[in-house]
Protein backbone atom coordinates (compact mmCIF):
# COMPACT_ATOMS: atom_id res chain seq x y z
CA UNK A 1 0.00 0.00 0.00
CA UNK A 2 1.73 3.33 -1.34
CA UNK A 3 0.97 6.72 0.69
CA UNK A 4 -0.37 7.89 -2.71
CA UNK A 5 -2.79 4.71 -3.79
CA UNK A 6 -5.76 5.51 -5.27
CA UNK A 7 -4.57 9.25 -6.34
CA UNK A 8 -4.64 10.61 -9.55
CA UNK A 9 -1.61 13.22 -10.45
CA UNK A 10 -0.77 15.68 -13.72
CA UNK A 11 2.33 16.41 -13.53
CA UNK A 12 3.68 19.04 -16.82
CA UNK A 13 6.97 18.59 -17.93
CA UNK A 14 7.28 15.30 -16.35
CA UNK A 15 8.92 13.67 -19.66
CA UNK A 16 12.34 14.92 -18.69
CA UNK A 17 14.59 16.43 -16.10
CA UNK A 18 12.64 17.16 -12.39
CA UNK A 19 9.15 16.64 -13.55
CA UNK A 20 10.04 12.79 -14.36
CA UNK A 21 11.35 12.43 -10.89
CA UNK A 22 8.52 13.83 -9.66
CA UNK A 23 6.39 11.45 -11.81
CA UNK A 24 8.48 8.32 -11.20
CA UNK A 25 8.19 8.78 -7.29
CA UNK A 26 4.50 9.40 -7.35
CA UNK A 27 3.58 6.55 -9.37
CA UNK A 28 6.26 3.98 -6.91
CA UNK A 29 3.90 5.49 -4.18
CA UNK A 30 0.75 4.20 -5.95
CA UNK A 31 -1.02 7.32 -7.85
CA UNK A 32 -1.68 6.99 -10.94
CA UNK A 33 -0.12 9.59 -13.61
CA UNK A 34 -0.38 11.92 -16.43
CA UNK A 35 2.88 12.31 -17.67
CA UNK A 36 3.12 15.49 -20.33
CA UNK A 37 5.87 16.56 -22.28
CA UNK A 38 6.61 18.95 -25.17
CA UNK A 39 7.84 16.25 -27.31
CA UNK A 40 5.96 12.51 -27.61
CA UNK A 41 8.93 10.20 -27.34
CA UNK A 42 10.18 11.26 -23.79
CA UNK A 43 6.82 11.20 -22.35
CA UNK A 44 6.53 7.59 -23.30
CA UNK A 45 9.54 6.69 -22.38
CA UNK A 46 8.44 7.73 -18.85
CA UNK A 47 4.80 6.00 -19.23
CA UNK A 48 6.83 2.77 -20.50
CA UNK A 49 9.37 2.95 -17.33
CA UNK A 50 6.75 3.61 -14.78
CA UNK A 51 4.50 0.51 -16.17
CA UNK A 52 7.75 -1.55 -16.77
CA UNK A 53 8.12 -0.68 -12.44
CA UNK A 54 4.28 -1.89 -11.76
CA UNK A 55 3.09 1.75 -11.90
CA UNK A 56 0.15 3.21 -13.96
CA UNK A 57 0.57 5.93 -16.12
CA UNK A 58 -0.49 7.51 -20.08
CA UNK A 59 0.84 10.02 -21.52
CA UNK A 60 -0.79 13.95 -23.09
CA UNK A 61 2.36 15.47 -25.07
CA UNK A 62 2.11 18.39 -26.21
CA UNK A 63 3.09 22.14 -25.10
CA UNK A 64 1.22 23.46 -21.93
CA UNK A 65 0.74 27.11 -24.20
CA UNK A 66 -1.34 25.34 -26.71
CA UNK A 67 -4.93 27.03 -26.60
CA UNK A 68 -6.59 23.50 -25.81
CA UNK A 69 -4.11 22.08 -24.00
CA UNK A 70 -5.53 22.66 -20.51
CA UNK A 71 -9.11 20.79 -21.13
CA UNK A 72 -6.96 17.89 -23.11
CA UNK A 73 -4.86 17.54 -19.74
CA UNK A 74 -7.57 17.31 -17.16
CA UNK A 75 -9.89 15.42 -19.74
CA UNK A 76 -7.06 12.56 -19.86
CA UNK A 77 -7.06 12.46 -16.12
CA UNK A 78 -10.71 12.20 -16.31
CA UNK A 79 -11.09 9.97 -18.98
CA UNK A 80 -8.48 7.71 -18.41
CA UNK A 81 -8.61 7.52 -13.90
CA UNK A 82 -12.00 9.21 -13.44
CA UNK A 83 -10.92 12.40 -11.58
CA UNK A 84 -8.04 15.00 -9.91
CA UNK A 85 -6.32 14.41 -6.98
CA UNK A 86 -3.09 16.09 -7.67
CA UNK A 87 -1.58 18.99 -9.95
CA UNK A 88 2.04 19.79 -10.34
CA UNK A 89 2.88 22.90 -12.44
CA UNK A 90 6.28 22.08 -13.39
CA UNK A 91 6.80 22.75 -17.01
CA UNK A 92 9.15 25.40 -18.04
CA UNK A 93 12.73 26.57 -19.71
CA UNK A 94 14.24 30.00 -19.54
CA UNK A 95 14.90 32.68 -22.55
CA UNK A 96 17.67 34.96 -20.66
CA UNK A 97 18.48 38.53 -21.54
CA UNK A 98 19.15 41.81 -19.86
CA UNK A 99 15.63 44.14 -19.98
CA UNK A 100 17.21 46.31 -22.56
CA UNK A 101 17.59 43.87 -25.43
CA UNK A 102 14.27 41.70 -24.62
CA UNK A 103 12.07 41.64 -27.15
CA UNK A 104 8.05 41.39 -26.89
CA UNK A 105 8.28 37.89 -27.96
CA UNK A 106 10.97 37.16 -25.35
CA UNK A 107 8.71 38.08 -22.77
CA UNK A 108 5.95 36.85 -23.67
CA UNK A 109 6.72 33.25 -24.29
CA UNK A 110 7.94 32.87 -20.77
CA UNK A 111 5.01 34.60 -18.99
CA UNK A 112 2.95 32.06 -21.22
CA UNK A 113 4.53 28.92 -20.19
CA UNK A 114 5.30 29.81 -16.77
CA UNK A 115 2.41 31.63 -15.26
CA UNK A 116 -0.50 31.86 -18.17
CA UNK A 117 -0.26 27.51 -18.44
CA UNK A 118 -0.88 27.03 -15.23
CA UNK A 119 -3.37 29.36 -14.92
CA UNK A 120 -5.11 27.76 -17.58
CA UNK A 121 -4.85 24.57 -16.20
CA UNK A 122 -6.22 24.76 -12.88
CA UNK A 123 -9.22 27.03 -14.61
CA UNK A 124 -9.97 23.98 -16.32
CA UNK A 125 -9.54 21.59 -12.76
CA UNK A 126 -11.70 23.44 -11.19
CA UNK A 127 -14.92 22.48 -12.37
CA UNK A 128 -13.82 18.89 -12.05
CA UNK A 129 -12.60 18.70 -8.58
CA UNK A 130 -16.01 21.15 -7.58
CA UNK A 131 -18.39 18.29 -9.19
CA UNK A 132 -16.29 15.45 -7.18
CA UNK A 133 -16.56 17.79 -3.73
CA UNK A 134 -20.43 18.19 -4.18
CA UNK A 135 -20.60 14.30 -5.16
CA UNK A 136 -18.80 13.53 -2.30
CA UNK A 137 -20.72 15.62 0.35
CA UNK A 138 -24.00 14.52 -1.27
CA UNK A 139 -23.71 11.04 -0.39
CA UNK A 140 -22.19 11.75 3.37
CA UNK A 141 -18.64 10.96 2.31
CA UNK A 142 -15.60 12.78 3.57
CA UNK A 143 -13.74 14.98 0.53
CA UNK A 144 -10.49 14.01 0.22
CA UNK A 145 -7.77 16.54 0.29
CA UNK A 146 -6.29 17.17 -2.74
CA UNK A 147 -2.76 19.23 -3.88
CA UNK A 148 -1.23 21.80 -6.02
CA UNK A 149 2.05 22.03 -5.99
CA UNK A 150 3.34 25.22 -8.32
CA UNK A 151 6.65 24.80 -9.24
CA UNK A 152 8.66 28.18 -8.75
CA UNK A 153 12.34 29.52 -8.75
CA UNK A 154 14.32 32.05 -6.41
CA UNK A 155 14.39 33.89 -9.19
CA UNK A 156 11.02 34.30 -8.99
CA UNK A 157 11.93 35.27 -4.84
CA UNK A 158 14.82 37.34 -5.20
CA UNK A 159 15.11 38.36 -9.01
CA UNK A 160 18.27 37.28 -11.50
CA UNK A 161 20.21 39.53 -13.71
CA UNK A 162 19.64 38.65 -16.99
CA UNK A 163 15.66 36.89 -16.33
CA UNK A 164 13.50 39.93 -15.51
CA UNK A 165 10.98 37.84 -17.81
CA UNK A 166 11.36 34.25 -15.89
CA UNK A 167 12.10 36.11 -12.57
CA UNK A 168 8.52 38.02 -12.98
CA UNK A 169 6.62 35.31 -14.08
CA UNK A 170 7.62 32.92 -11.00
CA UNK A 171 7.09 36.02 -8.78
CA UNK A 172 3.87 35.51 -10.05
CA UNK A 173 3.34 31.85 -9.52
CA UNK A 174 3.36 33.06 -5.64
CA UNK A 175 0.30 35.42 -6.36
CA UNK A 176 -1.47 32.44 -7.90
CA UNK A 177 -1.25 30.05 -5.29
CA UNK A 178 -2.02 32.19 -2.54
CA UNK A 179 -4.54 33.25 -4.29
CA UNK A 180 -6.09 30.15 -5.25
CA UNK A 181 -4.91 28.45 -1.57
CA UNK A 182 -8.04 31.09 -0.19
CA UNK A 183 -10.80 30.19 -3.19
CA UNK A 184 -9.75 26.48 -3.01
CA UNK A 185 -9.60 26.12 0.36
CA UNK A 186 -13.42 25.02 0.99
CA UNK A 187 -12.95 22.26 -1.41
CA UNK A 188 -10.27 21.32 1.05
CA UNK A 189 -7.46 21.60 -2.05
CA UNK A 190 -3.72 22.85 -0.18
CA UNK A 191 -2.08 25.20 -3.21
CA UNK A 192 1.39 25.75 -2.23
CA UNK A 193 4.27 26.44 -3.76
CA UNK A 194 8.07 25.11 -4.59
CA UNK A 195 10.73 27.25 -5.43
CA UNK A 196 13.99 25.34 -6.74
CA UNK A 197 17.64 26.89 -6.25
CA UNK A 198 20.08 25.84 -8.45
CA UNK A 199 19.55 21.73 -9.53
CA UNK A 200 21.47 19.91 -12.39
CA UNK A 201 18.94 19.65 -15.34
CA UNK A 202 20.11 19.71 -19.12
CA UNK A 203 18.65 23.69 -18.38
CA UNK A 204 21.75 24.20 -16.14
CA UNK A 205 24.23 21.78 -17.00
CA UNK A 206 26.09 22.71 -20.18
CA UNK A 207 27.90 19.76 -21.41
CA UNK A 208 31.90 19.61 -21.68
CA UNK A 209 33.34 21.86 -24.57
CA UNK A 210 30.88 23.59 -25.47
CA UNK A 211 26.92 24.80 -25.17
CA UNK A 212 23.90 22.97 -26.16
CA UNK A 213 20.09 23.89 -27.27
CA UNK A 214 16.90 23.18 -27.07
CA UNK A 215 13.91 23.25 -29.23
CA UNK A 216 10.72 25.26 -28.06
CA UNK A 217 8.09 26.01 -30.99
CA UNK A 218 11.04 26.17 -33.58
CA UNK A 219 13.49 28.62 -31.77
CA UNK A 220 16.57 26.89 -31.02
CA UNK A 221 17.20 28.13 -27.30
CA UNK A 222 20.68 28.01 -25.74
CA UNK A 223 20.76 26.02 -22.38
CA UNK A 224 23.63 25.32 -19.70
CA UNK A 225 25.61 27.55 -17.26
CA UNK A 226 29.35 28.17 -17.48
CA UNK A 227 30.82 25.34 -15.29
CA UNK A 228 32.86 27.80 -13.52
CA UNK A 229 29.88 30.10 -12.87
CA UNK A 230 28.34 26.76 -11.77
CA UNK A 231 31.04 26.22 -9.29
CA UNK A 232 30.90 29.62 -8.06
CA UNK A 233 27.16 29.55 -7.70
CA UNK A 234 27.44 26.08 -5.43
CA UNK A 235 29.74 27.81 -3.61
CA UNK A 236 27.29 29.94 -2.12
CA UNK A 237 25.13 26.83 -1.13
CA UNK A 238 25.38 25.62 2.29
CA UNK A 239 25.26 21.92 1.49
CA UNK A 240 28.26 23.02 -1.41
CA UNK A 241 26.59 21.36 -4.45
CA UNK A 242 23.53 21.72 -6.82
CA UNK A 243 20.46 19.63 -5.69
CA UNK A 244 19.88 15.95 -7.88
CA UNK A 245 16.33 16.43 -10.04
CA UNK A 246 15.46 13.45 -7.39
CA UNK A 247 16.07 15.69 -4.49
CA UNK A 248 13.88 18.64 -6.05
CA UNK A 249 10.89 16.17 -6.58
CA UNK A 250 11.28 15.20 -3.16
CA UNK A 251 10.19 18.24 -1.39
CA UNK A 252 7.24 18.06 -4.32
CA UNK A 253 6.13 14.97 -2.98
CA UNK A 254 6.56 16.06 0.52
CA UNK A 255 3.78 18.91 0.12
CA UNK A 256 1.27 16.04 -1.97
CA UNK A 257 1.36 13.89 1.51
CA UNK A 258 -1.03 13.37 3.67
CA UNK A 259 1.00 15.39 6.78
CA UNK A 260 1.00 18.56 5.17
CA UNK A 261 -2.68 18.45 4.61
CA UNK A 262 -2.89 21.15 7.12
CA UNK A 263 -0.11 23.16 4.54
CA UNK A 264 -1.73 25.55 2.32
CA UNK A 265 -0.52 28.93 0.64
CA UNK A 266 3.15 28.22 1.43
CA UNK A 267 6.13 28.35 -0.82
CA UNK A 268 8.90 26.24 0.03
CA UNK A 269 12.48 26.58 -0.77
CA UNK A 270 14.21 23.63 -1.89
CA UNK A 271 17.97 25.00 -2.11
CA UNK A 272 20.37 23.18 -0.18
CA UNK A 273 20.15 26.42 2.55
CA UNK A 274 20.59 29.09 -0.29
CA UNK A 275 18.38 32.08 0.48
CA UNK A 276 17.75 35.27 -0.69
Amino acid sequence: MGTLDGKVAIVTGSGRGIGREIALKFAADGASVVVNDLDKDPAEQTVADIRAAGGTAVACAGSVTDDDFAERFVATAVDEFGGIDIIVNNAGYTWDTVIQKMTDEQWDAILDVHLKAPFRILRAAQPIISAAVKQAKAAGEPVPCRKVVNISSIAGLGGNAGQVNYAAAKAGITGLTKTLAKEWGRLNVTVNTVAFGLITTRLTEAPAGGSATIDVAGRELKVGVNPDLLDAMAKQIPLGRAGTPAEAAGAVYLLCRPESDYISAQTVVCGGGFTV
